[in-house]
């Protein structure tokens, strides 16, 4: 059975596209449903409409490390990093920084 966040968040993205937050609890339910691939786009369209939301780009990179889409994984936890770290948000930087550190070279 989907996740029921899943239906309520499409229908206030349908309403507002730009919703950062729909965009990552949308993510984050498809995590929690296994569809990697759909929390994938929903996460890129959340950093694309909120390119500072740090918490996003590690969902993100946990989505493409699963896909094992691992060169776009390093980038965007490169690009994480630099935000996170930015925005003072250091359990995001030590996640991304852990994370970048297991993938295999």
């Amino acid at each position: 059975m989907p996740n029921p966040r899943i239906e309520p968040l499409k229908k206030v993205l349908a309403i507002d596209p730009n919703d950062d937050v729909a965009w990552f609890g949308l993510g984050k339910a498809y995590m929690d449903d296994g569809n990697f691939e759909e929390a994938a786009k929903a996460l890129r369209q959340c950093v694309t409409v909120k390119p500072t939301y740090s918490a996003a780009y590690f969902a993100l990179a946990q989505s493409l490390r699963t896909l094992n889409q691992l060169d776009e994984c390093r980038t965007v936890i490169v690009t994480g990093i630099e935000v996170s770290t930015k925005n003072g948000d250091a359990m995001v930087t030590k996640n991304l920084e852990a994370m970048k550190n297991s993938l295999p070279s």
